[in-house]
């Protein structure tokens, strides 16, 4: 078993992490790893494990509980394993997205032994794969008592940047059908291709909606991401897909998002094949506000989904912030900024400990 000194400098922890392969799927190695570490370093922590996922909390009966998350699944390696420094600057699979925010949970979870609110931090799996998968999703089910807070803070890369809420994403099949026929005599078919140009007329002008929510702008976007159709060469086509996907605003529901997508495409088959709700910022709770007070920095709309959409669900509110660049994630050239690494570690302290 890989061994990981929690208490170590952090940049030092996210090398050790990125060093243990964790692709979707296979955290195992990696899990035992840090719920050993947290048994061992950390025993003002109760500690429980869920599959590949590891959780551990403080019982001290203070008023407020923050809870930090962080998944710790990578996307495939691409040749950038193990890790390597070079100068300020950390290489490898999950730098970015997300061990180094992974490094900075655990080593405030094993050093913080007094924190001004109860703290509970969760490292789970299967993030990066489809979220039937999702570790997250699990615990919900089976240890629902565990996510409960009055802040979440994912450690997904945000350059160090509070990014809040999210936006939700939809993704629908548009069908259009038609006649088939022999190319040579076109007339006698209904070209099925040839009628999605009106689909794709229609999200070509479409005016994405702008919303100011606590503050942060989200923009939002439909468009056409994929277009399959044909049979072959000679062949008038029946049938052609448009595969559409909507990034709303999070002042959406996912009722009126599906709404939205079949008013802009009426008069078309739309099948909506993947939908997942956006989350309010939830700025205006007061653990949100003592922690933006904390950083000093000012919060932005995340644009792109994350889990903080699950916490928003539960009634938590949530934010993004962690050290890596968003900009990296899934890179082969991925990597991080040590001195981001720290800089989070010392904000992060600073407000579980009160100052």
């Amino acid at each position: 078993m890989p061994t990981l000194d929690l208490t170590a400098d952090p940049v030092a922890l996210t090398a050790a992490l990125v060093d243990v392969p964790s692709v979707s799927g296979d955290e195992g190695a990696l899990a035992d790893a840090i719920e050993h570490a947290l048994r061992a370093q950390a025993p003002h922590l109760e500690v429980v494990r869920s599959g590949a996922s590891v959780l551990a909390r403080t019982n001290l009966g203070r008023a407020r509980r923050v809870l930090l998350a962080g998944h710790i699944d990578t996307v495939p390696i691409a040749d950038n394993v193990p890790s390597r420094r070079d100068g300020d600057t950390l290489y490898g699979c999950g730098t970015s997205d997300m061990k180094a925010g992974d490094a900075v949970i655990a080593h405030l979870a094993a050093t913080l032994i007094e924190p001004t609110h109860d703290l509970t931090v969760v490292f789970y799996d299967c993030e990066e794969i489809e979220a039937a998968r999702n570790g997250l999703g699990r615990i919900e089910r089976e240890l629902p008592e565990w996510l409960r807070a009055d802040l979440a803070i994912l450690g997904e890369p945000t350059d160090g940047m509070v990014e809040a809420g999210c936006q939700g994403t939809l993704r629908a099949e548009v069908r259009t059908t038609g006649r088939r026929a022999h190319s040579a005599r076109s007339w006698l078919g209904d070209n099925a291709i040839h009628r999605a140009g009106e689909v794709l007329a229609r999200l070509a002008a479409y005016r994405p909606r702008r919303v100011d929510i606590d503050g942060c702008e989200y923009r939002e976007g439909l468009q056409a991401v994929k277009v399959a159709g044909g049979v072959a060469g000679n062949v008038v086509p029946d049938e052609a897909v448009v595969t559409v996907n909507f990034r709303f605003a999070p002042d959406r529901s996912a009722d009126q998002a599906v709404a939205h997508v079949r008013e802009v495409l009426d008069g078309f088959d739309v099948e909506v094949t993947d939908l997942s709700p956006g989350a309010l910022p939830g700025l205006a709770a007061p653990a949100a506000q003592e922690f933006l007070a904390t950083t000093g920095a000012t919060p932005r709309a995340k644009y792109g989904w994350t889990d903080v959409s699950r916490f928003a669900a539960l009634g938590i509110p949530a934010i993004n912030y962690g050290p890596g660049d968003p900009n990296l994630a899934h890179t082969r050239e991925e990597h991080v900024d040590v001195a981001k690494i720290r800089d989070a570690t010392d904000v992060l302290r600073r407000f579980l400990a009160g100052g």
